[in-house]
């Protein structure tokens, strides 16, 4: 029998039902190879001089948006967990457990690998 909602659905709702079933089909590790594999490719094809440009892009905006209080206040929040941990460290109390998560509950992975070195090569625009 014919779907009576047919061509009723969005182009959003369509992508959402997809990446769903992909999602339960293949499960976390498929998002992971290919994420891999693409970012191997972007590297590959770009560079190391291309990460420093968008790097350098994402901070300045970050900066024009967030301004100078923003730095001070993650500033501050660092310098007081290193201190936390140096006091700990100097009681011999074991680390507390924390685990980051990802929206939604699930674990952040434990080791974040770092890709091969790459070498500098010019950014095509």
């Amino acid at each position: 029998m014919a779907d009576k909602r047919k061509g009723d659905m969005t182009v959003s709702e369509a992508g959402r039902m997809g990446g769903a079933k992909v999602a339960s089909e293949r499960g976390h590790e498929f998002y992971e190879e290919i994420g891999k594999k693409g970012g191997d490719k972007v590297a590959s094809e770009r560079g190391h001089a291309f990460y420093e440009e968008i790097g350098k892009k994402g901070g300045e905006k970050v900066a024009s948006e967030r301004g100078h209080a923003f730095y001070e206040e993650i500033g501050k929040k660092g310098g007081q967990k290193v201190r936390e941990l140096i006091e700990r460290g100097k009681r011999g109390a074991p680390p507390t457990e924390t685990t980051p998560v990802r929206e939604g509950g699930e674990p952040m992975p434990e080791k974040i690998e770092k890709p091969e070195k790459m070498e500098d090569e010019p950014i095509e625009k």
